[in-house]
């Protein structure tokens, strides 16, 4: 079937056709879970939470109404299905610090290049010491490949709200990757 994700939500939703589920199924699965694994760490739990967030996703399929595409509307179903898994298992506290005053000097791009030059060990070292929040827009950003445009919709908050929480999350892990070099140094 050829059909837009909005086409065949309209047909479930009408026709209650739920056999159609599948389609939306076979198409994001793969990202769902990878979005999932990359959250976690751990393909048990990322299948497991693929399952639960599909499940979700289709007994609240009546209530999608098409104001963001489907993907971006599963995306934020995924992301803060995630977040909170996070924070129930691993107790993560939702404090949020800033970091940015002592990185004052030094510019966004420097803070960039150092955060990607980081070794892959390192950068997952430093991704699961990071808040849950910071942890998805950074993957967002630099793993997904998203647009600013794509996160203000998945987090519908504006445009100078992505850039500010992109440029929090960068800081704070150049700020971790300080710290574990020290350490380990």
């Amino acid at each position: 079937m050829n059909r837009s994700d909005e086409e065949i939500i309209e047909i479930i939703q009408k026709e209650k056709k739920t056999d159609l589920f599948s389609i939306l199924f076979d198409r994001y699965s793969n990202k769902v879970y990878h979005t999932c694994l990359s959250m976690v760490n751990s393909r048990d739990i990322a299948e497991d939470l693929s399952h639960d967030i599909f499940l979700k996703v289709f007994l609240s399929l009546q209530k999608y109404d098409g104001q963001a595409s489907f993907s971006t509307w599963l995306y934020r179903i995924t992301s803060n299905f995630c977040i909170d898994y996070i924070r129930k298992h691993k107790r993560i506290s939702n404090k949020i610090e800033d970091y940015t005053y002592e990185l004052e000097s030094r510019t966004e791009e420097e803070n960039e290049k150092d955060l990607l030059s980081s070794k892959a060990e390192l950068l997952a070292r430093i991704l699961d010491e990071l808040d849950p929040e910071d942890k998805i827009i950074l993957l967002m950003k630099y793993q997904e490949e998203m647009s600013i445009k794509n996160i203000m919709q998945v987090f519908d908050i504006s445009e100078s709200a992505v850039k500010m929480r992109l440029k929090r999350a960068k800081a704070k892990a150049v700020k971790l990757k300080t710290e574990i070099n020290k350490d380990h140094g």
